[in-house]
């Protein structure tokens, strides 16, 4: 199986604990994704709402050095140009994007947008739940959106061909943004608000936007963004949110953002190793293999590469 995923917590996880990411109690190992080939993953590094300026910088290039550690050890390519990702495409290997979760990573200074460069980052969340340097982000009560360096990062950013991910933004933030920023935009790891009724969840009016610019929404997998009632989660809601986007028009853009190590699974998925039972779930539903083939890797891939040009 293919698998192009969005967004995984595993790096931040290793930083947090010290500890390897052949860690087993982890949803993504090396020994967990040996049946995928080839193998993508965004790798991100989420920043704690306390932790602010020079602290959260710091903090980025700590987790650089973790990644760099961990891909070494484990045969991860780093890929630090969207070229690279269809050289991994092409050799069955794996791919290791670094993604920023929370741009207070930025420590409010627009110069250390070139920090995402020397990294290789492609995607930036902008922020986490809370209020940072940008905006406000989903759980926020009255959010004021965007910030005078919010409309400035979000320049600098496309400006480096730095996807902007709208995963967590509030509903103010993510129009904001809409407003602000001309290429097209990504919500690495949200579902349909109109399925699940959650704050970190897509309206049918923001998917319809991300999709007239061409943009991308990877299915999260945590179990309070699946189903209203979270105890009674399971990957068959997986479908649902699927089956709404696709209602949508949203065959070209939907993708895969499971939020492995951050999230909350539901009891019938164990963590990478489910995705193989879960493509499977969906050619079960009548899905044709040509589709679940685009959710599970290609629309990610050709996304990617249109975002190049």
């Amino acid at each position: 199986m293919r698998l192009f995923d969005f967004h995984c917590d595993t790096i931040y996880e290793c930083l947090a604990r010290g500890c390897d990411m052949s860690n087993p109690d982890f949803h993504i190992t090396p020994q967990k994704s040996e049946l995928i080939s080839p193998y993508i993953q965004c790798f991100a590094i989420c920043v704690p709402e306390e932790i602010k300026g020079e602290r959260a910088t710091a903090m980025f290039r700590k987790a650089y050095s973790t990644l760099v550690e961990q891909c070494e050890k484990y045969n991860f390519t780093i890929i630090r140009s969207y070229s690279d990702i269809k050289l991994i495409a092409n050799n069955g290997g794996k791919g290791a994007i670094f993604t920023v979760e929370n741009a207070s990573v930025l420590a409010g200074k627009l110069e250390n947008i070139s920090l995402f460069n020397e990294f290789g980052v492609k995607i930036v969340t902008l922020t986490w739940n809370g209020r940072n340097e940008l905006g406000a982000g989903a759980m926020v009560s009255h959010s004021n959106g965007i910030t005078k360096f919010g409309i400035d990062v979000i320049k600098e950013l496309e400006k480096n061909k730095i996807l902007i991910d709208v995963s967590h933004a509030s509903d103010r933030l993510f129009y904001d943004v809409v407003k602000y920023s001309s290429r097209p935009l990504i919500a690495t790891h949200s579902n349909s608000r109109a399925v699940t009724n959650h704050k970190r969840n897509l309206t049918d009016e923001q998917f319809e936007i991300i999709k007239r610019r061409n943009g991308l929404v990877g299915l999260n997998f945590h179990r309070d963004f699946l189903n209203n009632d979270k105890l009674k989660a399971s990957k068959c809601d997986i479908l649902r949110h699927a089956e709404h986007f696709l209602s949508l028009g949203g065959e070209n853009n939907l993708a895969i953002g499971a939020d492995f190590d951050g999230c909350d699974l539901p009891s019938d998925i164990n963590g990478i190793d489910s995705m193989c039972d879960i493509y499977e779930l969906f050619l079960r539903e009548n899905y044709s293999e040509t589709l679940v083939k685009k959710i599970f890797f290609e629309n990610a891939l050709e996304f990617c590469q249109s975002f190049d040009k």
